[in-house]
């Protein structure tokens, strides 16, 4: 049974629990789970994450827990493009001009390296941010938080069924060459790559700060 199908089979348990005891039970259960997911997902390189990455059906799932996200004015201000395996090259080749443009004496090494970035990972998908256009009403600022939740949702969705994550950035995103091949309009801007599959790595956890360090009171 794969992990989606645990997923969604405890959900359906969950909503069958109507009496007060058994709500509770399953608040606990959420909650449970839920501090489970967030707490013990970690970023994973996508030089460790390798195939099988998640089928059409998971990714499907995934972006649906995206748009779950918080999104004032219901707006929708972000898109994904997937990079499939046949597509590959045009963003080697994309991120190796784009070396070039900043830096025209940049090593056959160093270029290499740029191309070779394309390639990790088994699913790679663009995160595209809308941060003009549309309802000025809605700043900039909350425009990117609520791509930020889209994005942490589909982090999380890989992490429950079983897959390794992790976000790549880089002087290539605000390139011409990566404006061009993935068909950014005005007002939109390249915010990130979100990489997904499968690792046989142990999961470090990462240090957390206190919560003492990130709280005030007013």
């Amino acid at each position: 049974m794969s992990n989606l199908s645990v997923t969604n089979d405890l959900d359906a348990l969950l909503r069958t629990m109507t009496s007060p005891a058994e709500q509770a039970l399953a608040d606990r259960t959420r909650y449970s789970f839920a501090r489970s997911l967030i707490t013990e997902r970690v970023n994973v390189s996508p030089k460790r994450l390798v195939a099988p990455g998640p089928n059409e059906e998971q990714l499907h799932e995934m972006l649906t827990m995206a748009v779950a996200a918080p999104d004032h004015g219901q707006i929708t201000p972000w898109r994904f493009v997937l990079v499939p395996a046949e597509k590959r090259g045009l963003l080697a080749e994309a991120f190796a001009l784009a070396l070039i443009d900043r830096d025209p004496g940049a090593t056959l090494k160093q270029i290499e390296m740029a191309r070779e970035k394309a390639y990790r990972a088994p699913t790679l998908m663009l995160a595209i941010a809308k941060v003009g256009e549309h309802d000025s009403q809605i700043p900039v600022e909350e425009r990117l938080i609520a791509l930020g939740a889209a994005i942490q949702n589909i982090l999380l969705t890989a992490t429950a069924m079983g897959f390794g994550s992790g976000l790549t950035s880089g002087q290539a995103m605000t390139s011409p060459r990566i404006r061009v091949l993935f068909g950014l309009e005005a007002g939109e801007m390249a915010a990130c790559f979100a990489n997904i599959g499968s690792t046989s790595h142990a999961k470090v956890a990462r240090l957390r700060p206190p919560v003492e360090s990130i709280l005030s009171h007013l």
